[in-house]
């Protein structure tokens, strides 16, 4: 049986983006599960992986995805699957925080393989 990895050594405080901001709740070998607040109005960059294809649940507000131009509106329990590569975004459309579990799962999970192809604050 496979030992579960102990996640006391991550740094669960919430790092802040212009769109909102996320903290990392669990990560192992080849995962990294975080929590992800959308704030009203605003987005995540237009953007793809190399390394790691993600799957987004609704947990709060309401989600507009962009994934390989199937475009999507999302209330809280629904989901997506973002396939290594895909060129995908996520935008809150409502009035309120919209918030996301998000799971990444890959051969290499780091803030690094993020490609930004479009981003409305200028980190292209």
């Amino acid at each position: 049986m496979t030992k579960i990895p102990a996640d006391a050594d991550l740094d669960r405080s919430f790092s802040e983006r212009p769109w909102g901001g996320y903290e990392c709740i669990a990560r192992g070998t080849n995962y990294q599960v975080k929590r992800i607040t959308v704030l009203p109005g605003q987005s995540i960059s237009l953007q793809k992986h190399l390394h790691r294809a993600e799957h987004w649940v609704v947990v709060q507000g309401v989600a507009k995805t962009e994934c390989d131009g199937d475009v999507r509106h999302l209330n809280p329990n629904d989901n997506v699957y973002i396939p290594l590569g895909a060129v995908h975004r996520l935008t809150n459309p409502g009035t309120e925080v919209t918030e996301i579990i998000e799971v990444q799962y890959g051969d290499q999970i780091s803030e690094e393989d993020i490609i930004r192809l479009q981003d409305n604050y200028g980190r292209v």
